[in-house]
């Protein structure tokens, strides 16, 4: 499963009383023939990157009703077991070692006894489907005349791309995804008009600088990378940043790369933003003026609820917390409800169609050597099906259905859903990337040594030059140390991390 997952599924609840009550709806559905109809019990093994004994959350979600419905036992064997690192002895100070999941899933894989299906993100299964682990759906699709039509295009298409040849060597249920949050009526006493599907940063930069107005705490900002109060622009920009696959050093972690004209247009255009106030950010907002005593409010650090910020980037569970605040709002001090709709992500014109803060939720592909490999079939239609489609949408959670007829407005609302499913996903890091960052954990600090120098821009010590040849500098620095002790880690200033 995909790290960046690991907060959000939590969250989202579980859908076991919707599987009571609708057992009717999914029975026999599964399966049209042989799995359905076979006496024999089947064992259905089923891999993940990592987990412990409490498997519920995954059982609830996806397998519990495929059981009930089907003479088939399921276990799950994660590659890592998670619950190791709860017991291990952290008293001798030793460095924390990422395990290797991609390996640990080749052992599932390719042992005495393999797993059928693989859970795995996207870049696993890119790098699965290189080695020629996972077996091509294509065959199978086309043999059981499944239908693929109605699967947005970010998610198959993505994944067609994944394995190099326009094959599927998985498919998934869901994704999650962001779109570009607008308030109506901030453009409208602007007469200006509002943004629209696929629009270049710049255009939506432009449009923004022409609606910021006022001072203080009645200052209104015409763009945000996100809704929250005291943003950091170095960090916010990553949404910015990643679509254009900007290196911080080479493919070898031997030499820095930031001191280059594509860096220096990304600081020059996201510094500017900060320091004309068109952006917020800590450094031009008076956090005591929000957050008075005089002024509080259940939305004071909501800046797009508050009024206080024309168009921002947020995902698709954010139109909940709009709703909400909407319906209740004759209990929320000098509360308008806002008029709001979405648009497509911002994109770069040299990576058209590409779209930040857009992943492909949990895969599900069968392994090259699967000794149930029908089972296995069955079970990924199953997941991938209308009928699962259909009771998954009426989870109100962080993923989105992959099926299209099943993605619909929530609450009763009228806004461009279509948004969320138009751009593609930045491709997966590639096996080299993944090792680097796993081997040398302290490549993270090189990222994170940059924002003193951004801030030393935006307080206007340095121009974006001198900062970036300084951090070139420092980065290079920290690289050697890193050649010579992998496992070293570093403090914002560049200096050896020591523990004590």
């Amino acid at each position: 499963m995909n790290n960046r997952y690991s907060g959000k599924i939590r969250k989202v609840m579980t859908f076991a009383l919707a599987a009571s009550l609708t057992v009717g709806l999914l029975a026999g559905c599964s399966s049209a023939g042989k799995v359905k109809d076979s006496k024999e019990e089947k064992v259905l093994r089923i891999g993940m990157l990592y987990g412990s004994n409490d498997d519920s959350w995954f059982r609830q979600q996806y397998t519990d009703i495929y059981e009930f419905n089907n003479n088939v036992r399921i276990e799950i064997v994660p590659a890592v077991d998670q619950s190791e690192f709860r017991y291990r002895d952290y008293s001798n100070n030793e460095q924390y070692v990422e395990p290797d999941y991609f390996e640990g899933m080749k052992k599932l894989m390719t042992g005495n006894n393999p797993v059928d299906i693989i859970i795995a993100d996207t870049g696993t299964l890119k790098r699965l489907a290189e080695e020629n682990l996972l077996k091509p759906l294509d065959p199978m699709i086309q043999e059981d005349k499944f239908d693929t039509s109605d699967i947005v295009p970010v998610v198959i298409d993505t994944l067609k791309d994944i394995g190099g040849d326009n094959k599927l060597y998985g498919l998934s249920p869901t994704f999650s995804s962001s779109a570009l949050f607008y308030n109506k009526k901030v453009f409208a006493d602007a007469g200006i008009e509002p943004p629209t599907d696929g629009m270049t940063w710049d255009e939506v930069f432009d449009k923004a600088r022409m609606v910021s107005k006022g001072e203080g705490k009645d200052r209104v900002f015409g763009f945000s990378f996100n809704r929250y109060l005291g943003s950091d622009p170095y960090w916010d920009m990553h949404s910015y940043v990643t679509p254009l696959e900007l290196r911080v050093y080479d493919e070898k972690a031997e030499l820095m790369t930031v001191n280059s004209p594509q860096w220096q247009k990304v600081w020059d255009t996201i510094s500017k933003l900060a320091k004309d106030k068109t952006i917020p950010s800590s450094a031009n907002m008076n956090m005591e003026e929000y957050y008075s005593e005089d002024n509080y409010s259940p939305i004071n650090g909501d800046l797009f609820l508050s009024g206080k910020l024309a168009m921002m980037i947020s995902d698709g569970y954010y139109i909940n917390e709009i709703v909400e605040a909407n319906n209740n709002a004759d209990k929320i001090k000098n509360y308008s409800p806002v008029d709001w709709d979405i648009v497509t992500m911002p994109v770069h014109p040299e990576k058209p169609g590409i779209g930040s803060n857009i992943w492909i939720g949990n895969t599900f592909s069968i392994n090259s050597a699967a000794p149930n490999a029908e089972t296995a079939w069955d079970f990924i239609k199953f997941v991938n099906g209308e009928d699962f489609a259909k009771l998954r949408s009426r989870s109100n959670s962080y993923e989105m259905v992959s099926r299209k007829s099943f993605i619909t407005p929530k609450a009763g609302q009228s806004y461009n859903i279509d948004a969320f499913y138009q751009l593609k996903p930045v491709p997966p890091a590639s096996a080299a990337e993944e090792k680097l960052a796993r081997d040398i954990p302290g490549l993270y600090n090189i990222t994170n040594s940059g924002r003193p120098h951004f801030q030393e821009v935006l307080e206007d010590k340095k121009s974006v030059a001198e900062a970036l040849k300084e951090w070139e500098e420092k980065g290079n620095k920290m690289l050697l140390e890193l050649k010579k002790n992998p496992k070293a880690q570093f403090n914002e200033d560049g200096s050896v991390f020591e523990m004590h």
